[in-house]
């Protein structure tokens, strides 16, 4: 077991640097106080009052930037400390770096596997560096695809992340019939009373309606539950995106007794609830219950790995 987690990457060659990367040794105090004010920063790049005003996605970018930044310093351990509280805040809650790399590398992220895969790749970039090729290239193009990933794919730019879309937008979309049959809010900050408004809409169009995208709207548990109703009753919707919001486990529990029930959400076959607060693992009920309106699609990504590594939370309190 040891030597399948230490394969290709010695503990003693993992910390040490190519000849081009010449790094100074912190102690570990000044370290660790250089690193938490490094993540508080992050926090609050994107805005004032500490990032707790903001979505957690802002914070999860800035992270990955600052990562980068520490890798072409030639900064590998700090570097490495603050992937470390990336993978946490994303929910991937190992702490050691030779668990992410090798012994679970076959394991997928219940909510969101994307991410993991590309933290996987970062995290063998930093950790075992290689002097061939273009390797800090490689790094910021998997930076890139990271930050994109984790952003509102509509408004990234390369500077960084724009002024989101003006309310107007939620006005024209909720005007006449559905474009593609795909209600898109994504990137428009919705308000309890813009709820109202969205809920008419679905409920009028409910016929010509199978994909619903309230990716990155500020969406919180509360206002999801005002939604529900109207949603969980489309006749044809297949899809409900909900990434990118300040959603939390909480939401999970009502989630779930929903698909409970097979007259709603009759035909959904996934709902993306990743970037959210704390919502690292489905359920398993859940993903039965998804399961069971998508028996063509086969076996869901999520269902077969999940005794591998990581319990729900919910799943204990469900049984």
């Amino acid at each position: 077991m040891g030597t399948k987690q230490t394969k290709g990457c010695q503990p003693g060659s993992a910390g040490e640097s190519p000849p081009a990367h010449h790094r100074k040794k912190v102690p570990p105090r000044e370290r660790g106080d250089f690193l938490t004010s490094l993540v508080v920063k992050s926090g609050e790049k994107f805005g004032k009052g500490g990032g707790s005003s903001l979505p957690p996605y802002h914070r999860r970018i800035c992270m990955i930037q600052d990562m980068l930044v520490l890798v072409k310093q030639g900064k590998q351990e700090e570097a490495t400390e603050l992937l470390r509280h990336l993978r946490q805040d994303l929910g991937m809650e190992s702490t050691s770096l030779d668990d992410v790399l090798y012994r679970y590398a076959s394991f997928r992220n219940l909510v969101d596997p994307i991410t993991h895969d590309l933290i996987i790749s970062l995290a063998r970039y930093i950790h075992c560096p290689k002097p061939e090729g273009d390797s800090l290239g490689a790094m910021e193009k998997l930076c890139r695809q990271l930050t994109y990933h984790l952003s509102p794919h509509s408004q990234w730019r390369r500077q960084g992340i724009m002024k989101r879309k003006p309310q107007s937008c939620l006005k024209a979309v909720l005007m006449g019939k559905p474009q593609d049959n795909t209600v898109d809010l994504s990137g428009i900050p919705l308000t309890l009373k813009d709820l109202d408004r969205v809920t008419s809409y679905l409920q009028h169009s409910s016929e010509h309606i199978d994909t619903v995208e309230l990716c990155f709207t500020e969406l919180t548990d509360e206002m999801l539950l005002q939604l529900l109703p109207a949603l969980c009753v489309l006749p044809h919707l297949t899809t409900l995106s909900l990434n990118g919001n300040r959603l939390t486990k909480a939401i999970l529990r009502d989630l779930t007794e929903t698909l409970k029930d097979p007259k709603k959400f009759p035909s959904v076959t996934w709902i993306d609830l990743g970037n959210n607060v704390d919502i690292f693992s489905l359920p398993q009920p859940f993903l039965v219950s998804l399961k069971r309106r998508c028996p063509k699609q086969g076996n869901l990504p999520t269902i077969l790995e999940f005794g591998e590594g990581q319990v729900s939370d919910l799943e204990s309190q469900d049984g």
